[in-house]
């Protein structure tokens, strides 16, 4: 499982969705940022923060919480 985190530089929801995977206790994950990407900007501008799983291409939209991560991450196993 390779995870991403896709959000936006001044984003207070990403902030918060960096501290629901803490208290999920997510495994590792990379963050990427949309910002003057116009691509990714397309794909997530209006849904940021998303995490995404890259093995799977599974994606979990904000808003959510400890317990939809865990669920979440439960379903890739």
């Amino acid at each position: 499982m390779r995870l991403v985190l896709f959000q936006r530089d001044e984003c207070h929801l990403c902030d918060l969705a960096l501290e629901v995977l803490a208290q999920a206790r997510a495994p590792e994950f990379s963050s990427v940022w949309i910002d003057h990407d116009n691509t990714l900007e397309a794909l997530y501008g209006e849904r940021v923060p998303v995490l995404r799983d890259d093995d799977s291409r599974r994606e979990l939209d904000w808003p959510f919480d400890a317990a939809k991560v865990a669920a979440w991450l439960a379903q890739a196993n």
